[in-house]
């Protein structure tokens, strides 16, 4: 068995993915496409705000799969200037989503962390 589910998998499956229109989200929305997803629904944040339980249930009302990418992001000054905004807001979108897509009974949940986790005391320039 393949561990890329094959193009009939996909067909007649709503994906949502967040963050769709962002550097990675962008990249998987293409590759979805590519392996025969046809119906993929990418939430913008100026008309979804995911921190808002009720915006997460109206988006995964009629999904199957969720992928989540979306995040409040910055860089590190960002981060050191809004550390609990960040983690607060990061939170509450994927716990929101997590629980609407349990309620909706989507059959997949994907979610991603921030690419933005540093150490305490990171020196800049960061070194990766």
């Amino acid at each position: 068995m393949s561990a890329v589910p094959s193009a009939s998998w996909w067909s007649r499956k709503l994906v949502l993915v967040t963050g769709g229109a962002g550097f990675l989200g962008s990249r998987v929305v293409a590759g979805l496409r590519a392996r025969g997803a046809d119906d993929i629904s990418v939430p913008r944040s100026k008309t979804h705000d995911l921190r808002d339980a009720a915006v997460c249930t109206e988006v995964t009302r009629n999904a199957n799969v969720v992928i989540h990418l979306a995040a409040n992001v910055g860089g590190i000054g960002y981060n050191r200037a809004y550390p609990g905004t960040l983690f607060y807001d990061n939170l509450m979108m994927g716990a929101n989503l997590l629980e609407a897509a349990q309620r909706a009974g989507v059959q997949k949940f994907v979610g991603i962390g921030t690419v933005c986790s540093y150490p305490k005391f990171t020196p800049v320039p960061f070194r990766e």
